[in-house]
């Protein structure tokens, strides 16, 4: 499960683009962050995706991705020429195909690496969706199938694009839009697939009016209810709401970052309810766990690409990247299990240490991480020196994640989480192989 939304530059009084999304993943399926380099390739090449191979194209853009480390494509990302592009499990009357094919996720990637705009990615993704559809596992300890939407914007426009198997439908964003998941299309759309009202309408799922509403007609009910996805979104505008024309990028973090009942907010409470910062418990439906976030922000002139590279976005660090740098702070990418030379997996020794007793251990380290972060966006605002900047914001963070591992092994915190609670995350910690201390 996971949330996306976006800023377009005439809505916010600074006249900033923000683009905001959480990926939410298996608790133990490490999330990776990389920079792939643009490239040129002969004519008759193919591309290996997650499952199939595709022919490539001859030249591809350089991108900032946030993925999953098994998958090829990715749940978020950027590209050289500032577009952004984040995707949503959406689930529909008719069953997602479970033979191996394009994912999602690769539909995702090859937007951005073959799109120069935010309206050339989305011709990319919808014309290869009509050929090849969307099909394969998408889950790490269990098997997960599920359609597709997709927030797809540049500082120019932005669009939600939303999908059922080889059919979509895409709507033209105003001022801010989020999406979450759950289709959100309605009665107003500016793109349509071919088929999509016919196959509506040979089902019986078009109103007998004559008005085709896409929500409506194609949305199945159990999962997208089970999932808060209407919930979620909610939130997501009434945060963006709450700030409005004066949104900064705090206030995007902050977005991320909200739980319901904030004041008395429990990781273990209850077995139902999501947060659009999420976090996994025990039982079939709080399985999910925000496993990265990524954060877009742009002026005239600048991009920022504003990552965590570690899950739980409460308990995180927005670091500073830039699409062109030629190094990736991040380092060694993450393995499956715990991997002491991992940003990702260290975090993790972090996050599920606080887990134990978070109203009584997050909040100090909550407040240390708001001042380093604060200190991170005051150096980002003098843009003649980014390059040297992000090192030293990589390096304070690095450290200061050293520092809280080193003050939870030698802090006396007793579990004060719910027993079920309790018993999922000690399988998950297992299954990790991580440390004990």
């Amino acid at each position: 499960m996971c949330d996306t939304f976006v800023l377009l530059p005439d809505y916010t009084e600074n006249k900033k683009f923000y683009f905001g999304k959480n990926s939410d993943r298996d608790p133990n399926e490490a999330h990776e962050v990389i920079i792939i380099p643009e490239r040129m390739y002969d004519k008759d090449e193919f591309l290996r995706c997650t499952y199939i191979t595709i022919p490539q194209a001859t030249k591809t853009n350089r991108v900032l991705l946030s993925k999953p480390v098994w998958i090829w494509g990715a749940e978020i990302g950027v590209n050289e020429h500032g577009v952004v592009i984040g995707n949503e499990a959406v689930f529909s009357k008719i069953p997602p195909g479970k033979e191996p094919g394009l994912i999602g996720m690769d539909y995702l990637r090859l937007g951005l690496e073959r799109g120069n705009s935010a309206n050339e990615a989305l011709r990319i993704i919808t014309t290869l969706l009509e050929e090849y559809g969307q099909s394969g596992n998408c889950g790490y300890m269990h098997p997960f199938y599920y359609h597709n939407s997709f927030m797809i914007a540049d500082r120019n426009e932005a669009w939600k694009l939303e999908t059922v198997g080889h059919h979509w439908i895409a709507e033209k964003i105003n001022g801010f839009g989020a999406i979450s998941n759950g289709y959100s299309i309605e009665g107003k759309w500016d793109m349509i697939s071919p088929n999509l009202i016919s196959t509506a309408e040979e089902k019986g799922w078009k109103k007998k009016d004559g008005l085709f509403n896409f929500r409506e007609a194609y949305s199945d009910w159990l999962i997208t209810t089970f999932s808060d996805s209407k919930q979620r979104r909610s939130c997501s505008i009434r945060k963006i709401n709450e700030t409005g024309k004066k949104t900064k990028l705090i206030d995007v973090f902050s977005t991320l970052r909200s739980h319901r009942d904030e004041e008395d907010f429990r990781p273990d409470k209850g077995i139902t309810g999501a947060d659009l910062c999420m976090h996994a418990g025990f039982g079939p439906i709080r399985v999910s766990q925000t496993t990265g976030s990524l954060v877009v922000e742009q002026d005239g002139r600048n991009l920022v690409v504003w990552v965590t590279g570690s899950s739980a976005a409460c308990l995180s660090i927005f670091k500073p990247m830039m699409v062109s740098q030629e190094i990736n702070y991040f380092g060694k990418s993450p393995h499956q299990d715990y991997d002491p030379n991992s940003y990702w997996w260290q975090q993790e020794r972090i996050h599920r240490k606080l887990l134990l007793d978070y109203q009584g251990f997050s909040q100090a380290y909550i407040k240390e991480r708001d001042n380093l972060e604060s200190q991170f966006l005051r150096r980002m605002e003098n843009f003649e020196s980014k390059t040297g900047v992000i090192a030293e914001c990589f390096t304070d963070a690095i450290n200061f994640q050293k520092t809280w591992i080193e003050k939870l092994q030698n802090a006396d915190i007793k579990n004060k989480s719910n027993f079920l609670y309790s018993s999922v995350w000690k399988k998950n910690n297992q299954l990790a192989k991580l440390p004990k201390d």
